[in-house]
């Protein structure tokens, strides 16, 4: 911990008369207090979210009391933005998988799961998800014909989608076609690539909601 800076440096969000007695924080020690990534805390101070002095040197320090104060902010915020993840994936060892990982991750989601597209489609109606994965190879009715109908489903606001497959890109053009805007993946599933995803929606939809800021519409 540090106390207030004396040196020349550039501040963002706040007064430079700080008592000589403040607090600072770091960037890392910030992140890990709020259970974010680096770049994420770096990307709130440059754009104003999250009040900082940056040293000559470049170092970005945080005012602890501020930090303090959006930790007893971010658990109600976040369970208000909590978002609602449902994965399609007939393989029950895979879906277990799924739980295990969003669990570990301590995001703040709701997690559904389905077996098939149709039961995929029956949980989307229910629950209006903000973010879709997908397998495509499934019994009863597959990923395409399930995305297809979703899409139906949500004439404006759509969920985000990803699909997670073991299909070649033959095999998947032999179902059907998928928009361009949806990012496939190949198995085995991609839980680092994933878990960027899930924490760039979640803490941007965090960052939206403390500014006040209308939910943009999904993709």
């Amino acid at each position: 911990m540090r106390s207030a800076p004396r040196d020349q440096g550039v501040f963002f969000g706040f007064s430079r008369f700080l008592p000589v007695t403040a607090e600072f924080m770091t960037t890392r020690e910030v992140a890990k207090m709020l259970g974010v990534g680096l770049t994420t805390v770096q990307c709130w101070v440059e754009s104003g979210v999250l009040p900082a002095w940056k040293t000559a040197g470049g170092h970005r320090r945080i005012p602890r009391a501020i930090v303090e104060k959006l930790l007893s902010e971010q658990t109600a915020t976040l369970e208000e933005s909590r978002s609602t993840v449902l994965v399609v994936e007939d393989n029950p060892v895979e879906r277990e998988l799924y739980r295990q990982h969003f669990t570990e991750w301590k995001l703040p989601l709701q997690v559904l799961l389905a077996q098939d597209g149709y039961e995929g489609l029956l949980l989307a109606g229910r629950h209006e998800p903000d973010f879709i994965i997908a397998d495509l190879s499934m019994p009863l009715m597959n990923g395409v014909r399930m995305i297809d109908s979703l899409y139906g489903q949500y004439p404006a606001e759509k969920p985000v989608v990803v699909v997670v497959t073991g299909l070649t890109q033959d095999e998947i053009t032999r179902l059907g076609s998928i928009s361009p805007n949806i990012p496939v993946y190949p198995k085995p599933i991609p839980f680092t690539a994933l878990r960027q995803l899930l924490q760039h929606h979640v803490h941007s939809k965090y960052a939206i909601r403390r500014s006040g800021a209308v939910t943009p519409t999904r993709i």
